[in-house]
């Protein structure tokens, strides 16, 4: 147990920088419960804006507002998305931050908080086991994200989602293919099922089929496993991942809208949709692909751009999470509140008990020196 200072406990929160990011790391009901527990906090002004939070409910719930500095310099630091190389200059030597860190994706940023001195923990690293599901910022997130994919599907196509019976006839439903099973997957599928389409999921993952189907969708069965650890899917070898393309290569055809969120931490993206399946595809059709920031499932994605091909629009959002500011915010920081809860003590103050597998498994950086295995090894590797 890692005991710091014995004054009253400061988290800083400062506005994110990233180009789209309108998400904050704390919101005022959070905030006012921290400050039950005796914690302090400075948010900085304006941090809220994008997640339409003004200053002044931070303020009626208790924090400070303050610039950059002062919730950059405070002993703990929580953010949504990673630090600049300018904003970790900004860390106090010994400070805590906690955020959405990319530890297998981003050396360079690893070795910049080791520099600094710093110990960080990245929010996507928080084990998944039973105990840290409150934590678990990479579900609550995906959450939004699936949802927002179903209703740009719905935006970008240009017919119905439900059948409709008129007197001019009657309109038969939109039929929503969507690859990959897990949070984001599973709640895209529920929301184009509440707009009315006719759904079907897959993953290679068999275990999750039940998971489709209790939510009244369809499973497309293409006889290919590849269940992995920690709740992901493995990558495919060569031999299966043609295989699996040929296959769905066919039955993407018959889908109006195929919404993918396939991903394998720390690899690029698999190729899920060919270009063939897009040109087999009907005129009109769309295609929402979630992975586009690492390379994305559809060969003819071109991340952060909606582009049409063969008469089907592509959509890679990035960040896409971030379209729905308040309400991922407030998901998000319930999540670090969750997090906050295991490292402090019952005074508020930041203990950090390394013994805990939560906490250790969360921790990417510590005093300085980078202890995930994974990240050192590719910090190590100077990728």
């Amino acid at each position: 147990m890692i005991a710091y200072g014995s004054a009253e406990m400061l988290i800083g929160v400062p506005t994110e920088s990233a180009p789209g990011e309108r998400r904050v790391a704390l919101v005022p009901d959070v905030v006012r419960r921290l400050a039950a527990r005796s914690v302090e906090v400075v948010v900085q002004a304006g941090a809220g804006r994008g997640a339409i939070i003004p200053d002044s409910l931070f303020e009626q719930s208790g924090a400070r507002i303050g610039d950059a500095a002062a919730a950059f310099g405070a002993p703990l630091v929580v953010k949504v998305a990673p630090p600049t190389d300018a904003e970790v200059a900004q860390l106090a030597r010994g400070a805590v931050i906690i955020a959405f860190l990319n530890p297998l994706g981003s050396a360079q940023a690893t070795r910049a908080l080791a520099a600094a001195g710093v110990t960080a923990f990245a929010m996507e690293a928080v084990p998944r086991i039973s105990r840290a599901q409150s934590m678990d910022a990479l579900s609550s997130q995906s959450n939004v994200a699936g949802y927002r994919a179903a209703l740009l599907g719905a935006e970008h196509l240009g017919r119905f989602f439900p059948m409709l019976t008129t007197a001019a006839g009657t309109i038969p439903p939109a039929k929503v293919l969507v690859l990959g099973a897990g949070v984001a997957g599973l709640q895209a599928l529920a929301t184009a099922r509440r707009l009315g389409a006719q759904t079907t999921g897959y993953d290679v993952r068999p275990e999750v089929a039940e998971q489709v189907r209790s939510l009244g969708s369809n499973w497309l069965d293409l006889g290919i496993e590849a269940v992995g650890e920690g709740g992901y899917a493995r990558a495919l070898t060569d031999e299966e991942q043609a295989a699996q393309q040929q296959a769905l290569t066919e039955a993407i055809k018959g889908f109006d809208v195929v919404i993918t969120t396939a991903l394998v931490p720390g690899r690029p993206a698999p190729k899920l949709v060919t270009a063939e399946a897009v040109e087999g595809m009907k005129p009109g059709s769309v295609i929402i692909d979630l992975a586009g920031e690492t390379g994305g499932n559809c060969e003819l994605t071109k991340p952060g751009e909606v582009t049409v091909a063969h008469d089907v629009t592509i959509a890679a959002p990035s960040n896409i999470v971030a379209e729905m500011p308040e309400h991922a915010s407030a998901l998000y920081a319930r999540n670090l509140l969750a997090l906050l809860e295991l490292l402090l003590d019952s005074d508020g103050k930041l203990a950090l008990d390394f013994d805990d597998e939560v906490v250790a498994g969360a921790c990417i950086v510590r005093d300085g020196e980078i202890v995930n295995e994974a990240a050192r090894a590719l910090a190590q590797a100077g990728a």
